[in-house]
């Protein structure tokens, strides 16, 4: 889950834009070429961002969040979307491949361990990234937290932020017939997925769309229309992850494993009125995670530019700066 939704008044906590000393085409196998960038100190504390969706895709405001002066900011697409090829491909495309991506672009880098940094699927992917490498991980910093269980899909995709939001969800099935509406992931994987560009298109937009129109505190229930390409990528993807469970096995693999990472450091930053991804998922695992800091941000949803969320996760690293 998730994009970043545009708040002007957010860019007040942020750094000044920088750009990228280093771009570049990475190849990790399967067919796929990441697109990976790096900024700010070339021999700074190195800090991995992982971007929402799945399908999201990267983007420069991403980088604002680290002081230049201190940080190495690492920032890719991850597969399937974004400047990443082959675009809105869903083969060779599981969790556990961008996993094994991340170790692949940390060790490209010759870096040792960093701090991972990620948001809604974000914070998904860090988690279990660091379930798996430990020794990589110095400090975890996730916003919004998704943990990939059914009850947070039925939640979205199954009635719950439709009892909030009635007239945008209406807007939502109104694609899909209603006999199909007892399971919209599966209904609408069938159409993402029909082979019909057109109809593809026309679905993924729609699909985008009630995520972004929940995306922060202040939503009127209606987002702007996403561009086709970013919106065909997104919506696939998402889709096809969710379809699978995320790959995971089972349900509540996150909070099965969390004793594998017991004593890496964390830091959850949570807006208390997130639609996308309630805070009893954020408050579940940080009760199984003893060196975890959970920050509940009030007057806050989901989105990264949040005002609220933006201040927040920008004194984190600043504190974080310090330490390591």
């Amino acid at each position: 889950m998730d994009r970043v939704a545009s708040h002007k008044s957010a860019v007040q906590y942020l750094y000044p834009p920088v750009e990228p000393y280093d771009r570049r085409m990475l190849d990790v196998g399967d067919g796929h070429a990441l697109y990976v960038e790096q900024s700010g100190r070339a021999d700074g504390v190195p800090v991995v961002v992982l971007h929402g969706g799945p399908g999201g895709g990267s983007s420069p405001a991403m980088r604002r969040y680290f002081d230049p002066q201190v940080y190495r900011t690492v920032l890719f697409d991850q597969r399937g979307c974004g400047r990443s090829k082959p675009h809105a491909s869903i083969e060779a495309n599981t969790t556990w491949h961008l996993v094994a991506d991340i170790e692949r672009i940390r060790a490209a880098l010759g870096i040792d361990a960093w701090i991972v940094f990620g948001g809604s699927w974000g914070a998904t992917l860090a988690l279990i990234y660091a379930q798996t490498h430990p020794d990589h991980a110095r400090h975890l910093v996730l916003r919004g937290v998704f943990t990939m269980t059914q009850a947070e899909l039925d939640w979205f995709y199954g009635g719950g932020a439709a009892a909030f939001w009635p007239e945008t969800w209406a807007r939502f099935v109104a694609l899909i017939p209603e006999e199909e509406r007892g399971d919209l992931i599966a209904a609408y994987h069938k159409r993402l997925f029909s082979g019909d560009i057109a109809e593809e298109i026309a679905h993924s937009k729609a699909w985008s769309a009630w995520e972004n129109a929940l995306a922060t505190v202040h939503s009127t229930g209606t987002g702007g229309e996403a561009p086709a390409d970013y919106a065909r990528a997104f919506a696939r993807l998402e889709n096809h992850y969710f379809m699978n469970g995320g790959f995971l096995g089972r349900d509540g693999h996150i909070l099965d494993h969390m004793h594998r990472i017991a004593q890496v450091p964390g830091t959850i930053v949570q807006g208390r009125y997130d639609m996308i991804c309630p805070p009893a998922a954020a408050h579940r695992l940080a009760a199984r995670w003893p060196s975890c800091d959970l920050r509940m941000v009030p007057m806050a949803g989901h989105a990264l530019s949040e005002p609220g969320i933006s201040a927040e996760l920008v004194r984190v690293m600043a504190r974080l700066a310090d330490r390591y």
